[in-house]
This record gives structure tokens, sequence and C-alpha cells, in this order.
């Protein structure tokens, strides 16, 4: 599942997802009719909007193959938001269903396929952003697990490392300038340890830290967790 913001913004990722798949064996599908995972609608509490739109997904990714997204927030909708939402409803087995085989990609690669080490090389400093969405799941030990362990890697913890960016969907819609403060406060702490690279396993934590870098005039180079894991990859010659 590529996701909307892979679709509208981050098309790189998905074709980053979709090489380090290839690379650790695997058969990739996609489906060419997926949409969204229905976020948006659920937090802006249009629940009847929202289950229209995780209906299509359950028709669009049908069957018994594990579903692997780029994203611990829209995977986090899946597993957890949509059964909420789904409770009094005919097809809510089919939802949990749905929910038990979508994997957060660093989850699926380090406990779904037991892989612990990432070949290549990459050199730089990482500070790794933990998403508010990933909390309760493995994906950030994950994460930093596979990109520890790239030669040339250097990750680096920051200050109140478990708090949110700010971002939070709608939130930074409806509440603009406290989500101005929180990504601002954030930087601050990311800045702190001078890291070469921010890097995160949403995409959209990172355009709107990114966004506040550059508004700042102090702007900070934002990878996603996909993309160092090809970039790794493509450095050792595409080989294991």
């Amino acid at each position: 599942m590529a996701t909307c913001l892979c679709d509208a913004f981050y098309d790189d990722v998905a074709a980053a997802t979709l090489q380090v798949l290839e690379f650790v064996g695997l058969d990739v599908e996609f489906p060419e009719g997926q949409t969204c995972c229905g976020q948006p609608a659920f937090n802006g509490g249009d629940w009847s909007a929202s289950r229209r739109v995780v209906r299509h997904t359950l028709r669009t990714f049908a069957g018994d193959l594990p579903v692997i997204v780029p994203s611990g927030s829209c995977t986090a909708m899946l597993a957890h938001g949509a059964p909420l939402e789904f409770e009094k409803e005919r097809d809510l087995s089919a939802v949990q269903e749905l929910g038990q085989r979508t994997w957060e990609l660093a989850d699926f690669l380090v406990h779904g396929r037991g892989i612990t080490k990432w070949p290549g090389r990459y050199d730089a400093t990482i500070a790794f952003h933990r998403s508010c969405h990933s909390r309760g799941s493995r994906s950030a030990e994950a994460a930093t697990t596979l990109l520890a362990s790239i030669p040339g890697v250097t990750v680096k913890e920051f200050g109140e490392g478990e708090q949110c960016c700010g971002f939070g969907g709608t939130f930074s819609v409806t509440f603009p300038h406290i989500s101005t403060a929180m990504g601002d406060l954030k930087l601050e702490h990311i800045r702190a340890v001078q890291p070469d690279v921010l890097v995160s396993a949403d995409m959209s934590c990172l355009m709107h830290l990114g966004g506040r870098a550059t508004k700042e005039g102090k702007p900070i180079k934002t990878q996603h967790f996909a993309q160092i894991l090809r970039d790794a990859m493509l450095a050792n010659g595409g080989t294991a």
C-alpha cells in the first residue's frame, strides 16, 4: 500500500519500499485501485465517510497476503482505527482480518522476516523521529535496529524523542499555531545533536518538520527509512 502521501508527494518512498521488498526476495503486487486508508475522515470525525474508504480498501486488498505500508500512521489506522469505527458493522471481522495482516515496513522486515542487519553503506549521522502513530508497536525499535546495523550510520537520540512533531494530520490545520510551536520545539531538540539527516517511518512527520525548517531558513535534510535502506543497498551494488 503506497499511501496518499506517496501518491501526492513522496513517490520515491513508494519506489524505495518496492526495491527493498524485492531485495529481500519478495514478489510484490501493487493493486492499481488503491486510494486511502480512511484516516483523514476518521480523524475528522466523519466515520461514515471513513468506512466507505475502508470498505474500498478491503476490496482492493482482498486475499490473505501481508499488506506492507511505508507508514506507521496508515498501519495504525487499519490495525486499530478501522476496527474501532466498524464495531457495530457487519463487516467488522473482515476489517479486523485486514488489520492483522497489515505491517509497517520496518516491523515487517525485522519481526515478520527476521532481518536484523542491513548490508551496504550509508555515511551519515541520523536522528530518527518516532512518530506518534508508531507508539504501541515495534516499528521504531525495528527501524533503529536496521539503521544502526548499516556500516557508516550513527543513530543519535535527541531530547523529548517521544513527543509529537505537531503535525497530527488535521490537528495541524485546526490548531496551526500550536502545531507550529510543537514542530519548532522538536526541531530544536533535533538540531542539538547535529544530524546529517532526519529520518522517520512517517512521511507526514517529515513533511511537517522539513517544512518548518525551511520556513525558518534553516533547512534540514529529511529521508524516509525506506530510502536509507535503498540507498545503502545500492551502495553495496544491490547485493546482499
